[in-house]
């Protein structure tokens, strides 16, 4: 009996050992920035895109990044970080390759994982290539020596190793869109799908607070608790009755074809989405139009 007690004990002891080094935080081969050149205009494209400053700006001031915006969900609050230059509260001190394990892993320099709070789910797809013109183009902005508001989050969901369990199941850099050889496609996908992360406020999720790909895009209630965010698949009620040009048209105005304003959280989008070329706005229409309907 001990000694199928002991074997019992070393095969939990085994099994523990082998999902904590599965479920690790991982990091991103330095190897695959050494031949790219940075580019500082693309960077701030990419900057845009992704969306940075609509969570990360100065939450008083709206300029910045010193953040302090709150994201309310069922697992507690959690405040988006210091991101300017300043090497002691923001990101000053960091390397590309800090910056490419938090946006392709969600592991922080300290080697922990990040809550998916922060879209490293969309942004696994990212290219190094834009991923360094990103970090090119954040050097060229201000450092903001403001402490970051911590999370509020208890127990259990405070236990950070458990997200290494969470991103097995549910970060995958498999694409929701088989764009095949379309060019416009595969940029449009990019950009909704990686960049732009807009299933992350557009797709319901699970119990466990993952987006469900089944309904992507396909509208979801507001973790604030008021009111619902929309079904954006173009080929459904809303934005289907709405045509390219007039898609087009509220990315880079903010007006709908009502001539109503966009308005709440998808007014910093639209801002962002303005300072984009227009082949890129027609690019992710065409994604959006390519949905069918749910």
């Amino acid at each position: 009996m001990r000694r199928l007690l002991v074997l019992f004990l070393a095969f939990v002891a085994l099994m523990t050992g082998f999902g904590l080094w599965l479920t690790k935080p991982k990091i991103t081969d330095p190897v695959v920035f050494q031949d790219l050149t940075p580019d500082i205009a693309n960077g701030a494209l990419i900057f845009a895109a992704a969306g940075c400053a609509s969570c990360h700006s100065n939450v008083d001031t709206k300029e910045g990044l010193a953040g302090g915006h709150a994201f309310v969900s069922a697992f507690g609050t959690f405040y988006a970080p210091n991101i300017s230059q300043d090497t002691t509260y923001g990101i000053g001190s960091w390397s590309v390759e800090n910056l490419a394990n938090a946006m392709i892993h969600g592991t922080s320099p300290g080697g922990t994982h990040y809550y998916p709070a922060f879209p490293y789910t969309s942004y696994a797809n990212t290219e190094p290539q834009d991923i360094l013109d990103l970090f090119a183009y954040l050097r060229t902005t201000t450092a903001e020596p403001i402490p970051s508001i911590p999370h509020d989050v208890g127990f259990p969901f405070d236990q950070r190793w458990t997200l290494g369990g969470w991103k097995l199941l549910f970060v995958t850099k498999i694409p929701v869109l088989d764009a095949g050889a379309n060019d416009q496609l595969l940029r449009g996908r990019y950009l909704v799908e990686t960049l732009g992360h807009c299933a992350e406020c557009h797709t319901p999720r699970n119990a466990l607070g993952a987006v469900k790909r089944s309904q992507w895009l396909a509208g979801a209630p507001n973790p604030s608790g008021s009111g619902t965010i929309p079904n954006i698949r173009a080929s459904d009620a809303g934005i289907g009755a709405w045509s390219e040009d007039e898609i087009v048209e509220y990315f880079q105005t903010g007006f709908t074809p009502d001539f109503d304003v966009v308005g709440g959280s998808m007014a910093s989008v639209q801002e962002n989405l303005a300072k984009l070329p227009e082949s890129d706005l027609r690019a992710i229409v065409a994604y959006l139009k390519s949905l069918p309907a749910l």
